[in-house]
């Protein structure tokens, strides 16, 4: 292996399986390659899931290469029985396409759309695929697979006893039709995508072979889903799913998430999701073993990974508020980072004054006012980072954040919300 970009994807861990890989090598150091991943709409926005790929895309864009992402208008509409036992529940077309707009806005953060030979070109496979009639698609494209070869296909074999569709078992056709299109409309001749997708990426090398002949150059690479040592499923929390709109979830949370990386998965992550050297993650590699309790590793995946998703600024206020909360000093902190720190916690609205002991127990952080009156009593109890130890004080708009943000710690680590209207 003689290029420089395959042999760093290696190094990472990013090549789980390739179609030919000498190929592609030769392709790499002889021309500009033209590649494509796609992403289906399936919600608002991608998750931290679709990173991955997205930031393997970039690898290739910034070793000067072409990237075409593809938003999946029409496969988004269909579904893919990769990873799943059962049906996807179908979306509207206006839901879709409106998911694919997200998408592109999104992609836009990491992909360079704007300037260079190499410059990212968004395509949509609904484009070419809501014109095509039934009769058409049977003749031009189905007609290349063979029933025993679809069957054979892992993602179709595994629902074969719970069950799947025909509209799910045509999804593998649809997408080798999306790889055959890019590669006689854009000379595409490759296609990346994670390991759940081989089965897909082979058909459309399949299509590509038999309808433009042995000599077509056309290469299929995976690289491995993400995991976690322990076995649970990555990019989930108790809250949900990790997503890359900062709406859905805060850059705090985010780097929050991969902060709290076990030292078994950090260094993986650190190849996975940041552009770091490799003597630079060697050294952190180290760190982990001599100096775990520093947690030098996870602190810059977190930085690196907020601010390649949501930039500098917000990295920043990721720190403010994480040095505040770990201080105590919650006054230092304004509206939306008192709403980004504490999302999720127990909250209440006030529509008025309160007076203290009511307060902890409509919070039920006290399971009643004579509880209450030990917690104050003890000292435990502080409003915006001040111990609070008068059983009869109020808390009022007069000493809220913004005249609207109290929050109330009681012991050491238990936080409450409460928020004037």
């Amino acid at each position: 292996m003689e290029n420089e970009l395959l042999k760093d994807l290696l190094w990472r861990g990013l090549i789980n399986d390739c179609s030919d890989l000498e190929t592609l090598d030769e392709l790499l150091n002889s021309e500009m390659v033209t590649l494509y991943c796609g992403f289906d709409p399936t919600a608002e926005s991608l998750h931290i899931g679709s990173l991955l790929p997205i930031l393997v895309l970039r690898r290739f864009q910034l070793a000067g290469h072409k990237v075409l992402p593809l938003v999946g208008g029409a496969t988004g509409l269909i579904g893919d029985p990769s990873g799943k036992n059962n049906e996807r529940s179908l979306n509207t077309l206006d839901t879709v396409l409106n998911w694919s707009g997200s998408i592109k806005k999104q992609l836009s953060q990491f992909l360079d759309f704007e300037k260079g030979k190499n410059k990212a070109n968004l395509v949509n496979n609904y484009t070419w695929t809501k014109e095509l009639s039934i009769i058409d698609f049977l003749r031009d494209v189905g007609k290349f697979f063979g029933i025993n070869y679809m069957l054979a296909k892992d993602t179709i074999a595994k629902r074969l006893d719970t069950g799947i569709s025909y509209t799910e078992f045509s999804y593998t056709i649809l997408q080798a039709m999306d790889f055959k299109t890019l590669f006689e409309k854009y000379n595409c001749r490759l296609q990346i995508g994670g390991s759940d997708q081989w089965g897909n990426i082979t058909s459309g090398l399949e299509l590509i072979r038999k309808t433009n002949g042995q000599e077509a150059k056309a290469v299929g690479l995976t690289f491995p889903l993400v995991t976690k040592a322990d076995g649970t499923k990555f990019g989930k929390t108790a809250g949900g799913a990790i997503w890359l709109d900062a709406k859905l979830t805060s850059p705090y949370e985010m780097y929050q998430f991969f902060l709290n990386t076990s030292d078994d998965d950090v260094v993986k992550y650190l190849k996975y999701f940041s552009f770091l050297s490799h003597e630079e993650i060697n050294l952190l590699a180290d760190k982990v073993i001599s100096e775990p309790h520093f947690r030098e590793a996870q602190k810059t995946l977190a930085k690196e990974v907020v601010k390649l998703v949501h930039g500098e600024k917000a990295y920043l206020q990721t720190v403010k508020i994480t040095k505040s909360l770990f201080s105590d000093d919650i006054k230092s902190l304004n509206g939306t980072e008192i709403e980004a720190g504490f999302k999720g916690l127990p909250s209440v609205v006030l529509d008025d004054s309160i007076q203290i002991l009511d307060l902890l127990v409509n919070l039920e952080a006290a399971r009643s006012k004579r509880e209450a009156r030990e917690f104050v009593s003890n000292n435990s109890v502080t409003i915006n980072g001040e111990k609070i130890n008068e059983l009869d004080f109020v808390v009022s708009k007069a000493i809220a954040i913004e005249s609207k943000y109290i929050v109330l710690r009681r012991g050491k680590k238990n936080y409450y919300l409460a928020k004037f209207s």
